[in-house]
């Protein structure tokens, strides 16, 4: 990487002078010293010196709109919204390499990231991967429909680089991690670019505290959505939905133990997908629940989504979960199962209205089922009260709650009871393989955050600090576990996976002696993500409109059984294009940047 390269990516100065800097030693280098006139193949159309509008200080007469935060071209190229496959076709075609998206990319994190903060880090290496993809192009060597295409991935996710993983904790800075996850592993060899981590929600979904601003780390601050930076922007992988649906990047990785992949992705109108348990490896994964984790891909598309889940399945040796898809997984990956609106004509969808619907917000309610007609009226089979068996029993009337069996006085029956132990050894495990680090055991984060109350909010706010305003409560309970797996655990496990799989999921989907192709759920109702959690089912999520009041995006998911990704990505993608096909506001649309100037902690559950 040359000096220049370093200082562009490092430097804190205003990227406007950075650009201005970088074309005129480049220029003088490429005509012997001589200046040359700056023209409009540059990134910008316009001398950024005299002309920094609209581009890098947002103009107040288009707040509240898409206008706020508008995206330059890449050397005359539109890179927002742009998919990957046209991405493929700039740089197949010669008009981009992969050196110069990437540093258009970096130049949109420069414009917006200030206010969304869903970049922890940059990748110091990332120039230099992405000329190493170009040289291979150049070669006549494309790897797949990844190669050259920057992406991030959640700060728990282990990179054998110059960067750190911390899960957004300051207690596990400068720790070394043995190897690439396995993921990041297949991402390389599919010659993605790993521009850098994304902020989350630290140490991922709850289990750190029960009350917390969603999105926020002590490492990383507050992750926020575009499309409104006052509200809770969904977790735990906050960072890596924003950054895609703020056009900072073109796709990401996550990872969820219950929603940490869904929930995100439709408060920030972008594809989520949540595989089945097993499909995806967490080895080198910072982990929470070996019975539910699983890792995620974000993609603006379900298409762009789906090259990255092609990317990073796949039976990993490490992960012993990962054998149960051998059998089970098409030849020649997902994408293939890609589709349009026409197969529509053979589905036949669920509704679990008493089960889900009922708690979605009448004006959620209003337009989804404006969608569900759109998607009858291209000749689906539209079923309605396909119910999950005894959903009184494993579906919370109050919302989110993984101790719902708790609250109903059955610990037994509660997921909550399986994750405290699981997560007290399995992050033990986690932690044995580190190098360069004194933090071995739940034990030892516990007294980080105590140590650190000031940054970690290791005590109750107002003691510690408001976006961890329960302190480690999450901590605390899993550390009175000891993670002895007693009968209590057992029955919970049992009974979490009964009740939301054979008795659950898959008795929707036989509804009426027939079998479903999927339920159609509102994922903005948290129980719907978490009932396929505790099963280890996949979802899919699909941008579906935003609330008129608040600006906030919310989504239509396609819940199935275990390792029925290909039916979900065949059906997920005919209804996103008949949503673009069709003049229906119910699809992703570009974010308004509300509040963009208000930095409130924690964020506002709305």
């Amino acid at each position: 990487m040359s000096w220049l390269q370093y200082y562009i990516l490092y430097s804190r100065k205003p990227l406007i002078l950075l650009i201005a800097v970088a074309h005129i030693l480049t220029s003088a280098s490429e005509n012997n010293g001589s200046y040359k006139e700056y023209n409009s193949s540059s990134v910008l159309s316009t001398d950024p010196l005299q002309s920094p509008f609209p581009y890098y200080f947002p103009p107040q007469e288009s707040t509240n709109s898409p206008g706020l935060f508008p995206m330059p071209q890449c050397h005359g190229i539109a890179l927002e919204e742009a998919s990957i496959d046209q991405l493929q076709d700039a740089m197949g075609n010669g008009l981009l390499t992969s050196q110069d998206i990437v540093g258009c990319y970096i130049q949109r994190i420069r414009q917006v990231d200030k206010y969304i903060n869903s970049i922890l880090e940059l990748n110091p290496d990332c120039m230099d991967i992405a000329a190493a993809v170009d040289a291979e192009r150049n070669a006549g060597i494309v790897r797949g429909p990844l190669h050259g295409i920057p992406f991030i991935v959640k700060d728990n996710i282990a990179t054998k680089d110059r960067m750190e993983t911390t899960a957004g904790s300051w207690a596990l800075l400068g720790s070394i991690v043995p190897r690439d996850a396995f993921v990041i592993a297949q991402l390389r060899r599919a010659g993605a670019v790993l521009l850098g981590k994304a902020t989350l929600s630290e140490w991922a979904e709850d289990m750190r505290s029960n009350n917390y601003s969603e999105g926020y780390s002590g490492r990383g601050g507050q992750a926020r959505s575009p499309y409104n930076l006052t509200l809770n922007p969904g977790g735990s992988s906050s960072g890596s939905a924003a950054a895609v649906a703020a056009n900072v990047v073109a796709f990401a990785l996550g990872t969820e133990t219950d929603g940490s992949v869904i929930n995100p992705a439709e408060r920030n109108a972008v594809v989520g997908i949540k595989p089945t348990v097993g499909l995806t490896s967490r080895a080198g994964v910072i982990p929470e629940s070996a019975h539910q984790d699983t890792v995620g891909v974000f993609g603006r598309t379900v298409r762009d989504a789906v090259y990255a889940l092609d990317a990073i399945y796949g039976v990993d040796p490490k992960d012993n979960y990962t054998f149960a898809q051998e059998g089970k997984t098409p030849a020649g990956g997902f994408t293939q199962f890609s589709n349009n609106k026409l197969v529509l004509k053979d589905a036949k969808f669920g509704i679990p209205w008493s089960s889900f619907w009922v708690y979605a917000d009448p004006e959620q309610q209003s337009k989804l089922l404006s969608l569900i007609s759109l998607i009858r009226d291209a000749g689906a089979s539209i079923i309605n009260n396909t119910e999950l068996e005894g959903y009184h029993t494993i579906v919370s009337p109050s919302g989110w709650n993984w101790d719902y069996g708790s609250s109903r006085g059955f610990p037994n029956e509660s997921e909550y009871t399986v994750i405290k132990v699981d997560f007290y050894n399995n992050i033990r495990a986690y932690l044995s393989e580190l190098s360069n680090t004194q933090i071995r055991s739940l034990e030892d984060i516990v007294a980080y955050n105590y140590a650190n109350d000031g940054t970690e909010g290791g005590n109750p706010w107002p003691l510690g600090i408001p976006a961890f305003y329960s302190g480690q409560d999450g901590f605390l309970a899993s550390l009175e576990t000891k993670g002895i797996m007693d009968d209590t655990y057992y029955q919970a496990l049992s009974f979490c996976q009964r009740s939301t799989r054979e008795n659950g999921i898959d008795a929707a989907l036989r509804y009426g002696g027939s079998q479903l192709d999927a339920l159609l759920v509102p994922p903005d109702v948290a129980q719907t993500y978490q009932i396929a959690a505790q099963a280890g089912y996949p979802m899919i999520t699909l941008p579906a409109g935003t609330h008129s009041a608040t600006g906030m995006p919310f989504g239509l998911a396609l819940m199935g059984t275990a390792w029925s990704e290909a039916a979900l990505v065949k059906w997920a993608s005919a209804i996103e294009d008949l949503q673009f096909s069709c003049a229906t506001e119910m699809k992703r649309t570009l974010p308004n940047w509300y509040s963009y100037l208000q930095r409130n902690i924690p964020v506002l559950n709305m």
